[in-house]
């Protein structure tokens, strides 16, 4: 059932002392209402930044009261080795029922909530408190849960694949937190849960957040239409630039892309406004957050307080972010349908950084490689030989798979032998993975194909000389995929 709604709270500052911190342990909270998407959690990592001000007990000391709790760590065992540092698993809820109607049509969040979560993240705190790294973990992520009990229907099942965002509809809190850590073997310290609507609060509390985009995004299922330069956004557009995922071919894990620059940007906001050292905004930012946080029980407000006063100099160099490494999209599995497989080498790489208290990646230095709008990894091609060169087909194949560019590797002959030109077809839909296809083939032509689908064509002429490496221009889709904050700021 939804929270019911608290009374709202005057914003004026209180003018009794602070109250003693509660004795005891809390009684259990209710179940709120089930999840559909993770709002990528932008919010809760804003309360750990926001915490960076070492604000006083007499302002903090009402936070815990709005933090719903959870018990995600009950009666768990044989749990991975504990680290140095922090890590919170973040797992976003809907809660679009406590949106107005008006704004719940002008934002398109129209449906009804699911039982089931979109996205999670990792945040590491470093033990110095002077870094913070963020990993997404895809909903569509293969995994196998732990042997469990099923939280609906109460059957007791043994451990077997799914979507990770399943593993909340089938044991909730407690089974999501077991099956992340089976698979990262990365110990999770604190569980937090948030839902969109403090998302939007909490944009338009701090002022709005800056974004900058070298193209224009648009997408018809949220609403977003923002054209190619610097925006600031307050929380209703906030939200739809999160939410976006058919901007263009890359769907979930472009949306995921987005997420982490917004959290950068926020980052940005919150420690070079004065935010953090303005009591009353700071109040109003946590209150904004935590009004729709459910925790666990040991993350309270001696948390935050210990996390602000390490936190001062916290800023967006400080933070860094990435997205497990999928080694192959499209993973079908019988019972489950089409999944993301992790790159198990490269995961490792990410999962022992975090276990060993370690920044994700060095910094970049630049290469020869022709920077393009969309990661070689996220673009499907069949490639097909137009010419009667034998073998070319399984050239310019191998070639562009060399370059990252997911090959079907399967090279077939086109319906005609005498191309000249080498043609990059495409469904406009995908207009930006096209582009940053011809852009590895020299001299090709580029041919809109209305309906073609996500997979784009590549018909070798008997001009092909090389496939050129490229790669994407986004700083955060290196060999890890890791970004800086202060990489992805308007500059």
């Amino acid at each position: 059932m939804p929270t019911p709604p608290r009374s709202p709270r005057p914003r004026t500052a209180p003018q009794h002392p602070p109250r003693p911190p509660r004795k005891g342990p809390r009684p259990p909270a209710p179940p709120r209402g089930k999840p559909r998407w993770v709002m990528r959690t932008v919010t809760t990592l804003s309360v750990v930044v926001l915490a960076s001000a070492g604000i006083g007990h007499a302002v903090m000391s009402s936070l815990d009261e709005d933090i719903t709790r959870v018990d995600p760590f009950r009666d768990m065992k044989n749990r991975p080795e504990a680290g140095h540092g922090m890590n919170i698993l973040l797992v976003g809820t809907d809660g679009r029922e406590r949106i107005g109607e008006e704004e719940r049509r002008k934002y398109r969040l129209g449906g009804a909530p699911c039982h089931c979560t979109d996205t999670m993240m990792i945040v590491h705190i470093s033990a110095d408190r002077d870094r913070a790294s963020v990993v997404s973990l895809p909903r569509d992520s293969y995994a196998v849960t732990p042997p469990h009990t099923d939280r609906v229907s109460g059957e007791h099942h043994k451990g077997h694949p799914v979507k990770l965002n399943a593993a909340y509809a089938e044991g909730g809190p407690r089974l999501t937190v077991r099956t992340v850590e089976k698979m990262t073997r990365v110990k999770i310290d604190h569980y937090l849960e948030v839902d969109f609507t403090s998302f939007m609060k909490t944009v338009d509390v701090v002022g709005g957040v800056e974004i900058c985009t070298g193209t224009p995004l648009k997408d018809k299922y949220t609403g977003l239409d923002l054209p190619a330069g610097r925006h600031t956004l307050e929380g209703g557009r906030a939200l739809q630039y999160v939410r976006a995922r058919h901007v263009d071919g890359a769907s979930d894990l472009s949306r995921m892309k987005r997420q982490q620059h917004f959290m950068a940007a926020l980052v940005d906001r919150a420690t070079s406004s004065g935010i953090l050292l303005n009591p009353m905004k700071f109040r109003d930012v946590t209150r904004a957050v935590l009004g729709s946080v459910r925790a666990d029980k040991g993350f309270g407000t001696g948390e935050f307080l210990d996390l602000g006063r390490a936190m001062r100099n916290f800023s967006p160099s400080s933070s860094e972010f990435t997205t497990v490494p999928i080694g192959r999209m499209g993973y079908a599995v019988k019972g489950v349908g089409s999944t993301l497989k992790w790159d198990a080498e490269k995961a490792e790489h990410i999962f022992e950084a975090l276990r060993r208290d370690r920044p994700l990646s060095a910094r970049r230095t630049a290469d020869a490689a022709l920077r393009v709008p969309v990661d070689p990894r996220q673009i499907r091609v069949q490639v097909e030989n137009g010419t009667h060169t034998a073998g070319l087909g399984r050239r310019v194949d191998a070639a562009l798979a060399a370059t990252g560019f997911a090959t079907t590797r399967a090279p077939a002959n086109a319906a005609h032998q005498d191309v000249r030109r080498t043609v990059v077809a495409y469904d406009p839909r995908w207009d930006r993975s096209a582009k940053s296809l011809a852009a590895a083939l020299p001299g090709s032509a580029l041919r809109a194909v209305k309906g073609q689908g996500a997979t784009l064509k590549v018909i070798a002429g008997t001009d092909f000389e090389k496939v050129r490496k490229v790669r994407a221009q986004d700083p955060g889709q290196g060999e890890f995929g890791v970004v800086r904050g202060d990489e992805v700021g308007c500059s």
